[in-house]
């Protein structure tokens, strides 16, 4: 079978405010099996980005392994990419990103890639409030080598051909609320609805980003004893509320009810509406955040949407003070201004 894209499109389809239409968003055909949780996701990455008319080129998504990893393979093909190895992306977007602030950083992980492995990475791009889009395909197997329990899966889970796990499962939300992630939201694959306006958020919003999405494993974990399965998520799942994504440069026309919404304008200018959030739920709160996580997961129960973001939120280089201009444009001039301005610093230090 042939696994490149037809070229052709049709010459009515709907563009964007830069002219592209979503086709310009794809990349090459899936390999993933059919029906995977992973190319809904894709799909709705691609549409994000279509929908916000971000420029590809300025753009970089970066990967580690897994079947969640080989997934950038499949959308922004126009973009920069980089296939690092297993659990250790985060340092690469650490490096790209101090080195070029001015484009976007979307980083695609696993939950092996991500709890396992690269659970350390992970931590410190939290903790650091890179500015990045981090997305885990979650789907508690490793799906690349035969479905064997990740860190995430939940206990008494049961994949297709396996006990019980024994263990109880890392919880990646409420694992970033503790290290002081800055936006920290879960969807499912399926709800694309719910799913779409969060990475908008997400990319829009000034610091980490986490959306943990249950991806279910059609192979390996999509069975009536797994709760990364589509029945359970779908017969499980809470959502925080209905979540809305206004870009900056379009007018906001939708009707809320008074008392029942709220209005965030993000660092760009686009404004987030939350309607109908959760009693128990104060997003902007990271005790309220918590404490909701762990009263759902003791309920059984999976909580979606925007869990927390913080609306003042400071990334990297705002905390380390770096220049303004991406250091990859920084010239010998700038970098070697002289004995004179050297002289001048170390006579203030003194």
């Amino acid at each position: 079978m042939s696994y490149q894209l037809p070229k052709f499109r049709h010459p009515d389809l709907p563009v964007n405010a830069l002219g592209y239409t979503r086709a310009d968003y794809e990349g090459s055909i899936s390999t993933l099996c059919a029906g995977c949780g992973h190319d809904s996701i894709s799909g709705a990455i691609v549409r994000a980005c279509h929908e916000l008319a971000l420029e590809p080129h300025k753009i970089a998504k970066l990967s580690g392994i897994g079947c969640s990893s080989k997934s950038p393979t499949y959308f922004l093909g126009k973009s920069h990419g980089f296939n690092s190895v297993h659990g250790r992306m985060p340092s690469v977007v650490s490096g790209a990103n101090m080195a070029n602030r001015d484009l976007l950083y979307l980083g695609v992980s696993g939950d092996g890639d991500t709890a396992s492995i690269g659970m350390g990475q992970f931590a410190h791009a939290v903790r650091r409030n890179l500015n990045m889009v981090y997305i885990v395909m979650n789907n508690g197997c490793y799906g690349l080598t035969k479905g064997q329990d990740s860190a995430t899966a939940d206990a008494g889970s049961a994949s297709k051909k396996g006990d019980p796990n024994p263990f109880s499962a890392i919880d990646l939300p409420g694992l970033a609320l503790q290290l002081g992630a800055t936006f920290v939201a879960r969807s499912f694959s399926g709800d694309k609805g719910q799913l779409v306006p969060l990475i908008k958020a997400a990319i829009s919003h000034r610091g980490f980003a986490l959306i943990d999405v249950i991806s279910p494993c059609v192979t390996f974990n999509n069975n009536p004893g797994s709760t990364k399965s589509y029945d359970f998520v779908r017969e499980h799942a809470e959502a925080t509320g209905t979540v809305d994504f206004v870009p900056m440069r379009e007018e906001i026309t939708a009707s809320y009810p008074a008392g029942r919404s709220q209005e965030v304008t993000l660092h760009d200018g686009s404004v987030l509406h939350l309607e109908k959030l959760a009693p128990d739920l104060d997003p902007f709160d990271r005790v309220s955040a918590m404490v909701a996580l762990q009263r759902h997961s003791a309920e059984g129960q999976i909580l979606t949407g925007l869990i927390y973001m913080d609306k003042d939120s400071r990334d990297l280089h705002d905390i380390m003070e770096t220049s303004r201009r991406p250091l990859n444009s920084l010239v010998e001039e700038d970098l070697c201004p002289g004995d004179k301005v050297l002289a001048n610093i170390n006579a203030s230090l003194r």
